[in-house]
Formats: structure tokens, C-alpha cells, sequence
């Protein structure tokens, strides 16, 4: 035990890097196999997701965890910096654990075993910003300048790779047992806490610095009210399809807003901040925190637009049942994550020698044109097509990731490391959490344009009353919507039963069929993806323009730098505390 602890540190890097990468790993599996195994998990506890008072449960489960490692991450990365990046990465891998355990183990049915699940996800949200607080921090604090980019690179494909092989992992665990997609985390938990605990150490300098309590509570408040107003903006409120004019959400954006401006003023005025905003001025920080945002909303948007186009319209339409619609969703976005594992440790690698500027730039921009090919094929596509440009977009994420979280993390002092590394994993998870709320309501006005009709000319055709086809045509859009991001065929509970809608054998089977409602979606669904897609590459082209106006390549180096350095750094253009390095000037 002693020996691992005080390895050497060239051993040491590599014990932290896998430790580490493990750990993120984990956490953001957990935060994507939820998506594809939620039908079977509702089935399990036995309730119906889709009935108007459980949609509450399905939304929590979703947004739960990532809105939890959102609103904490800053708080406890600026822990890390204070009272030790290590103790809260390893406090974060027990409590993951022991909540995943409580997970697989809920004892209760229907409404009480999906609010056991809610909550206990919560408290594995809270492991789990732990770990995405510190593992960053940990890994700058391991390796030096140069090697940086290839260790995060590393880390950022187990971050982002692992969201996708949740996906994978979801279908094919709840093909045996829903409790088995919390089990799997378990082993893992218990290997990386002991292992945690046995071999890492912390090495990095600590802040001289008290907790800044107010801005935790200011902040924890402000952004929570804010996602939450999310969360329920994309729920039906009376005769809307969404909820955004709902007292409920307005008052829970005012109270986000008013916190929210009373956290910043707090910040601006402690001697110790959680959230120091004199990171920012730091060009590269900024810049690559703001592409970094961009980036992160684009592709949880990305995400889900991707399984609700499998799962509801691709996969049944090429013969699949709905009920292995998310085994097959996930494999068949293995080009995505493929394309991801390959560019994230060569650009990472690539970008310790010459910077992040080109890499990360051109990353996005082929990330932005990834969407551009989406819109261009048709949406019942050949397949090749579709693997390709998910390969595509895999590749220009990877190429932006790992170069521009190195470059951030680069730019900040020793001691600042774990808040930087928070602000980071706040805005990844922020950005999920958001693209959820922005694509899902963009996808719902898309849709509310056009399904009504297409849905009202399909079940008038075969046989369904004028009177019931009008009623079923018009309920809000959200319900088709998130049938379809579930796997289930809308139609059987919008038409309640055969009898109910008063059709034949015939026409039940083709209505309640795997072609007929992914054939009614196919040309709303496109009108809604040009909308949410439009927005994706806006947005992949202002991170892009971020990302170019980040300037040279630059490591932070502490004042006991020699003088005559930091005059030729700031006259190569570096902020004042950083120094530009020489030989890695961006042509």
C-alpha cells in the first residue's frame, strides 16, 4: 500500500490516469444507460411512463443525475482545491457505489419504486460530480505540460465514449433484468474506491482558502431552479404542448434568475470564491469554456434526436420490434463512439506539440458539417450513409475535446485546478441537461405544425372516426415524442383499444403495426429536424469561431518563473501568469 502511494512519479501519472479515467467512465455510463433501458426499468417496477402522472418519473430519472453533477461540480472541484482533490474523487467512487447498490436493490412497486429510483439517483448524482469535479485536476496534477493533452485525451474519451456505451450497455442488460443496469456499476465502484484509496495521493497545491458558503448556496439554488424550469417546460401544461408559460416554470426562472445575479455579486466581492470569475479573463479559459458549452448542448441534442429517429422511425420500419429497438439503437450508433475512441488520444496527443487551436477548430467545424449531411440524407436512410456521417461526427468531437479541455486546464494556476476542472464538468453537464430542454422543445414545435394532420389523414384512412381521429390528432405532440425516444408504439395507447377505436382486425394490426406510425412521423420528424439540426450548427460554428480566437498556446507558470520569461511571454501575447511557449506558436 505504501509503495503505491509513493511510486515514482513517471509510475505515478499512469496509476492516476487509469484511476481516473475508470472513474469517468463509470459516472457518465451511468449518465446515458438510463436512456435506453428505461422502458424495461418501468416495466420492472410496473408503471406505465407515458400516463400523464408519471411523466414526472420519467423526466427525474432522465435529468436527475446530470442536473445533480451540474449544480455541484464547481462547489466540489473548489472543495477539491481546498481540502484535497483526491479525498473528494475517492469520497465520490464510494458514495457512486453504495448508491448504485441501492438502486439495484428497490424494494418497492409502481409509484414508490420509480420515486426509490429518483431519488437514490440523485445521491449517485452527488458521487458522481465528485468524480468529474477532481479527475481533470488529478490527472494536470500527474503529468507534465507536454503530456497533458494525451492523458486528458484519454480521459475525455472514457467521458464522452462512455456516454455511448451506456447506450449500448442499457439494451443489452435490460434484455435480462432492469436491475442489472445498476448492478454493473458496483464491481467497478468498489475496485476503483479501494484502489482509489490505496494509490493515489494527493500532489497537488492546495488553496489557502475558506468555503465560500453563500456563493455554494446562491449558485446550488439559481441553477437548480433554472433546470428544473427545463425540466418541466417540456411537459404539457393545460391546452399547451409545453409547459414554458406555466406559473410553476416561470417562478422557478425567476427564483434561478434572482439567485443566480446574487451568486455573481457574491462573487465579486469574497476574498475566497467558488466560482473565481477571474478565470475568465484568461483568454484561452474563456474561450474554450465557451466553445466547450456550445459543444456539449450540440451534442446532447445530437443524442436524443439520434435514438428517437432509430428507435421510432428507423429501426421498426426495417423490421425490428419495438421492443429491441434500444439494444439496436445503441449498436448502430457504434460509428459514433468509434469515431470518438480514435480522434480523442491522437488529437490530444497531437495538441501537446502543437497546441489546441487548429485541432479543436477544425474538430467543430466537421462536427458542424456532420449535421449538415443528417439534414441531407433521407430519414429513412441506407445505412452506410448514416454510419459515416456519425463516424464523421464522432471524429470532429474527438478532435475538439481532448485539445481544448488540456488547453483550459493548462491555462490555471496549480491551486485552481479542481474549480476549473468544476467549471468544465459543469458546463458539459449544464449543456445536457439544456439541449434536452432546447431540442426537445424545438423537435415538440416542429412536430405540433405538422403531425396533427399527417395523424389525422393516416387514422381516418383506416377506419378510425373523423370525431376520435380529430381528438388523437391533436393531443400535445410530447406524448408521440417521447414514445418514440422509448421504444413504444404511440398508437396503442392514443387509441386506447381495438374495440375503443371501433376498426377492424385488419386495420388494428396494420395501425398498432411497426410500419404505419414510423411512417406518418417520417415527414414531420424531418421538419423537426431541420429546425433542432439548423441549431446545431450554429452553434458548432460559433464554438468554432471561439475556439480560433483562442490565440497561442499557452501553460500557466507560477511567479517563481524567471522574470525574463514572462516579459518574453507577454510579448508573444500571452496574459500576464501565463507564458506562451515558443515553439508551439499557431501559424
Amino acid at each position: 500500500m505504501a509503495a503505491l502511494r509513493h511510486a515514482h512519479p513517471d509510475r505515478y501519472k499512469w496509476i492516476a490516469l487509469t484511476n481516473t479515467t475508470l472513474g469517468i467512465f463509470m459516472a457518465t455510463i451511468n449518465g446515458s444507460i438510463i436512456l435506453i433501458s428505461l422502458p424495461a426499468i418501468f416495466r420492472g417496477v410496473g408503471i406505465n411512463p407515458l400516463s400523464p402522472g408519471n411523466v414526472g418519473y420519467l423526466l427525474w430519472l432522465l435529468q436527475g443525475y446530470l442536473l445533480v453533477t451540474a449544480v455541484l461540480v464547481i462547489s466540489l472541484g473548489r472543495l477539491g482545491d481546498i481540502k484535497g482533490r483526491v479525498r473528494i474523487y475517492n469520497l465520490g467512487f464510494a458514495v457512486f457505489s453504495v448508491a448504485s447498490v441501492l438502486l439495484a436493490l428497490d424494494p418497492f412497486r409502481h409509484g414508490s419504486g420509480a420515486l426509490w429510483l429518483v431519488l437514490w439517483r440523485l445521491v449517485q448524482g452527488v458521487g458522481g460530480a465528485m468524480l468529474f469535479a477532481n479527475s481533470s485536476a488529478i490527472i494536470v496534477d500527474a503529468f507534465p505540460a507536454d503530456q497533458r493533452g494525451f492523458a486528458m485525451g484519454i480521459n475525455q474519451v472514457a467521458a464522452i465514449g462512455g456516454s455511448f456505451v451506456g447506450l449500448i450497455l442499457g439494451g443489452l442488460l435490460s434484455i435480462g433484468d432492469w436491475r442489472l443496469v445498476f448492478w454493473v456499476s458496483v464491481p467497478v465502484g468498489i475496485i476503483g474506491t479501494v484502489w482509489g484509496y490505496v494509490s493515489l495521493r494527493d500532489n497537488g497545491e492546495r488553496a489557502n482558502a475558506t468555503i465560500d458558503w453563500w456563493g455554494n448556496a446562491t449558485f446550488a439554488i439559481g441553477l437548480t431552479s433554472l433546470l428544473v424550469a427545463i425540466v418541466y417546460g417540456i411537459q404539457p401544461y393545460g391546452s399547451s404542448s409545453m409547459g414554458w408559460t406555466s406559473p410553476r416554470v416561470l417562478t422557478a426562472f425567476a427564483i434561478g434568475a434572482v439567485f443566480l445575479t446574487a451568486f455573481f455579486v457574491i462573487e465579486m466581492r469574497v476574498s475566497s470564491p467558488m466560482f473565481n470569475l477571474r478565470l475568465f479573463k484568461i483568454r484561452a479559459f474563456f474561450t474554450g469554456s465557451v466553445a466547450g458549452l456550445l459543444a456539449a448542448i450540440a451534442r446532447g441534442g445530437l443524442q436524443f434526436m439520434l435514438i428517437i429517429w432509430l428507435q421510432g422511425i428507423w429501426l421498426p420500419l426495417h423490421g425490428y420490434s419495438y421492443s429491441a429497438t434500444p439494444l439496436w439503437a445503441g449498436i448502430y450508433l457504434l460509428p459514433l463512439t468509434l469515431g470518438f475512441l480514435i480522434a480523442g488520444p491522437v488529437s490530444g496527443y497531437l495538441s501537446d506539440r502543437h497546441g489546441a487551436r487548429i485541432l479543436s477548430t477544425t474538430g467543430l467545424l466537421l462536427f458542424g458539417l456532420s449535421f449538415v449531411g443528417l439534414l441531407m440524407i433521407p430519414t429513412n436512410f441506407h445505412y452506410w450513409e448514416f454510419a459515416l456521417l456519425v463516424a464523421l461526427n464522432g471524429l470532429g468531437g474527438g478532435m475538439f475535446s481532448a485539445p481544448n479541455s488540456t488547453a483550459i486546464m493548462n491555462s490555471v494556476a496549480a491551486n485552481e485546478r479542481g474549480g476549473a476542472a468544476g467549471i468544465q464538468a459543469a458546463f458539459m453537464n449544464s449543456g445536457m441537461v439544456l439541449s434536452i430542454g432546447v431540442f426537445f422543445s424545438l423537435m415538440i414545435v416542429g412536430l405540433t405544425n405538422t403531425l396533427p394532420s399527417a395523424l389525422y389523414k393516416g387514422l381516418s384512412a383506416h377506419g378510425v372516426s373523423a370525431t376520435q381521429a380529430h381528438v388523437v390528432a391533436n393531443l400535445p405532440a410530447v406524448g408521440s415524442l417521447f414514445s418514440s425516444f422509448l421504444g413504444f408504439n404511440p398508437l396503442k395507447s392514443l387509441l386506447g383499444s381495438q374495440s375503443a377505436a371501433h376498426v377492424s382486425n385488419l386495420q388494428w394490426a396494420t395501425l398498432t403495426g411497426k410500419h404505419f406510425f414510423p411512417n406518418l412521423i417520417l415527414e414531420p420528424f424531418h421538419h423537426g429536424l431541420v429546425i433542432v439540426f439548423a441549431l446545431a450548427i450554429a452553434m458548432a460554428v460559433i464554438g468554432a469561431v471561439f475556439s480560433a480566437l483562442r490565440g497561442k498556446r499557452y501553460v500557466h507558470q507560477e511567479m517563481s518563473m524567471q522574470q525574463h520569461v514572462e516579459d518574453v511571454s507577454i510579448a508573444g501575447g500571452a496574459v500576464p501568469g501565463e507564458v506562451a511557449l515558443e515553439s508551439d506558436v499557431v501559424r
